[in-house]
């Protein structure tokens, strides 16, 4: 369902062809905001399924309309994070398969004359140390927004960091690398490569203004 991919150790890429049939609509440019968001959603809570895969579980002990039997159940208070305001689209999905999940916020944008990243809101839980945190953001483009959320993040108590994008930039994994070299990055596509204004190409343009209709 995906693999690491062989130039990037920090990066899997999912290889499923439901994921990649709705990632051709999100990249069309034809696709309204409407569908645009319902996909956007849809791919996370794919993703999701296999992201959480090691996740911590115990056993436990219910009873059926038979009998009693042992099943099991993640052992861990799960902590979903998106960067505003297109990461809000994929923590939907997510949460309509995970709906125990806590939620966290943090504002970040991209100044368009420098390319770097400012914070403008960093709404978390307390104990975010608990247990994992996924951090969700459509595009890994400069890598810039993801590096200052992941440093947030650590500081506020996380250690156990992964996170879930859409498409990604061979410049935004390998800073990512770098300076989180312990995260992995789950997306859809590893795209070609960044213009010069940083944005992905091929991509899909900017997420937010698609999701919301504000192009």
């Amino acid at each position: 369902m995906f693999s690491a991919h062989p130039d990037h150790s920090n990066l899997m890429v999912f290889e499923h062809p439901l994921i990649e049939h709705k990632l051709s609509y999100i990249r069309d440019r034809d696709t309204s905001f409407r569908p645009f968001r319902a996909l956007l959603s849809q791919i996370a809570g794919l993703m999701v399924f296999e992201v959480t895969r090691s996740f911590p579980s115990v056993d436990v002990e219910v009873a059926t309309p038979l009998e009693r039997t042992r099943c099991r159940r993640i052992d861990a208070l799960i902590t979903v994070v998106p960067i505003l305001r297109a990461g809000l689209g994929m923590a939907e999905g997510i949460l309509e398969v995970m709906p125990e999940a806590r939620v966290g916020h943090l504002g970040i944008y991209r100044d368009e004359g420098t390319l770097e990243p400012v914070t403008y809101l960093k709404r978390l839980p307390r104990d975010l140390g608990a247990g994992p945190v996924i951090l969700v953001d459509p595009m890994l483009a400069t890598g810039g927004s993801a590096v200052a959320a992941l440093a947030i993040l650590r500081g506020s108590g996380a250690s156990d960091l992964r996170m879930i994008c859409l498409v990604a930039s061979p410049e935004g994994v390998e800073r990512m690398r770098r300076e989180h070299p312990d995260v992995r990055i789950y997306a859809a596509a590893l795209d070609r490569r960044l213009n010069e204004r940083g944005y992905i190409l091929p991509g899909l343009g900017d997420a937010g203004d698609r999701m919301y209709g504000t192009v």
